[in-house]
């Protein structure tokens, strides 16, 4: 089985869910993934299972409001967010939840993530990946680290993985010496390039530092079943339909030759 390619609804957060579907429909995308945000359309199983009638599309994940922009979205207790999601997702028939790793001072969710995530996750059935973050700086600070698992041994505690490809760059990790260190955890990745200055850039895949069409080479050989989801900044292309297709379609072909070739 090959890996399933989506497109994330995240670049659209500012946009109606409809245009995010619409975008990736134009785009020749299968699948999405949804970040939910405060668009009360990404929290409503009903209106997600409408909107990818409409369009022919199925919902492969499901990112639960873990971003700055969605802190207060169901609350600001972490596990409840997880409980949310997951009971979303099982109304939708969406497979997987993306999850966000803890920050240092919640010892509480760290304890729930490390001990009893894999076991509620197998309870709900619903398969929940926790994503790598980045070191978070603040201004004059001179390295206070909000996110608490950062260094690769800390992602050995988390049964399923998410690799986001951007966030490894700006911590400073090989791609693909990631991948081959986590590749039988790893069920997801939220795929970008990094303009390798520091920040989390999630250009385009054709475009930056990473050597992406390399570490796809490997993920097809691998035979990886899981999912491929597209997390690209979009934001200098908003209001341009033309340009937002074109790219989308440039990106959706350069991993399509690569996840066909599996020699």
């Amino acid at each position: 089985m090959a890996a399933r390619l989506l497109l994330s609804t995240a670049p659209f957060y500012r946009l109606p869910l409809r245009d995010a579907f619409r975008h990736a429909r134009e785009a020749g995308f299968e699948a999405v993934e949804i970040m939910v945000t405060s668009d009360p359309a990404t929290q409503d199983a009903r209106t997600i299972a409408e909107l990818a009638a409409d369009f022919g599309l199925s919902v492969g994940a499901l990112h639960a409001p873990f971003l700055l922009l969605t802190r207060r979205v169901w609350g600001t207790d972490p596990i409840g967010k997880i409980y949310r999601a997951t009971q979303l997702a099982e109304q939708a028939g969406i497979p997987l939840v993306v999850v966000h790793p803890p920050y240092k001072w919640q010892v509480r969710y760290r304890r729930w993530v490390e001990h009893r995530l894999a076991e509620y996750s197998a309870r709900a059935g619903i398969t929940i990946g926790v994503e790598n973050m980045f070191p978070v700086k603040l201004r004059g600070d001179r390295g206070l680290r909000f996110h608490a698992g950062q260094d690769l041994e800390a992602l050995d505690r988390y049964t399923h993985l998410v690799l986001d490809t951007s966030h490894l760059a700006v911590a400073g990790y090989d791609v693909l010496e990631t991948y081959r260190r986590y590749r039988t955890k790893v069920l997801h990745f939220h795929l970008s390039n990094n303009a390798g200055k520091g920040w989390d850039s999630h250009l385009p895949v054709d475009e930056g530092v990473l050597a992406l069409d390399t570490l796809l080479d490997e993920v097809a050989r691998d035979g990886f079943a899981g999912s491929i989801s597209l997390e690209l900044d979009l934001r200098t292309h908003l209001g341009d339909d033309r340009a937002i297709r074109e790219l989308l379609v440039r990106n959706r072909e350069f991993c399509e030759l690569r996840l066909a070739a599996k020699t």
